[in-house]
C-alpha cells in the first residue's frame, strides 16, 4: 500500500530509521558491496521502494534513479532486471520520468526489449509506457522500436503479459495506428 507521513511514522516506530536514512543505508550498502548477490538483493529492495510515491523525492535526492540506470548496463542479468524494474516503478512519476530521460535512460530501456529475461522485457515495456511523452516521443517511437513493440503486441500465444503491455503502449502512444 502507498505510504504517507502518518503511516510511515506508525510503521517506523520509535527506534526505526526514517525512510530517507534507510534508503541512504541501502545505497551505501550497494556501493560498498563486493559480491553480486548482495548488490542484486539491494537493487531489488530499492526497486520495491520505487513504486511508492512517498519515496520518489528520496530516490531522486539519493540518485537512486542513476543507480538503476547503471545497473541496466551491467553484465549481470539480475542487476539489469532489477534496475529496469526500478525504472519502471519510478517512471510513473513525471519528475522521475524526466530525470530518466535526461540521463540517457531511454536507449537503455529500449535495449532491454531484446533481453532474454521475461521480467526485464515486461519492465522495459512498462517503463516505456510511462516514459513516452511529447518531449521524447520521437526517440521512443522510432520505427525499429515500434516494430519490436508491435511484435510483442501480436505475441499473445507466447506471452500474454508482453502482448497486453505492448497493446497498452500502442493504444496510448499510437492510437489508430495499431
Amino acid at each position: 500500500m502507498f505510504t504517507n507521513n502518518k503511516r510511515q511514522q506508525e510503521r517506523t516506530g520509535r527506534n526505526g530509521s526514517p525512510r530517507l536514512q534507510y534508503l541512504q543505508e541501502l545505497v551505501s550498502e550497494f556501493q560498498n558491496a563486493t559480491n553480486e548477490e548482495t548488490k542484486e538483493k539491494v537493487v531489488a529492495h530499492l526497486a520495491n521502494f520505487a513504486y511508492d510515491p512517498f519515496n520518489f523525492t528520496f530516490l531522486r535526492q539519493l540518485n537512486v534513479l542513476d543507480l538503476f540506470l547503471d545497473c541496466v548496463t551491467e553484465p549481470n542479468e539480475k542487476l539489469v532486471e532489477f534496475g529496469v524494474g526500478g525504472i519502471c516503478n519510478a517512471s510513473v512519476d513525471p519528475a522521475n520520468a524526466a530525470l530518466i530521460s535526461q540521463n540517457d535512460g531511454i536507449p537503455l530501456v529500449v535495449q532491454c526489449l531484446s533481453n532474454p529475461v521475461r521480467n526485464t522485457v515486461n519492465y522495459a515495456l512498462g517503463a516505456l509506457y510511462y516514459l513516452c511523452n511529447p518531449v521524447n516521443k520521437e526517440e521512443i517511437l522510432k520505427p525499429e522500436v515500434v516494430e519490436v513493440i508491435e511484435r510483442y503486441a501480436s505475441a499473445g500465444a507466447v506471452s500474454v503479459s508482453f502482448s497486453n503491455l505492448a497493446k497498452a503502449f500502442l493504444e496510448k502512444h499510437r492510437p489508430g495506428q495499431t
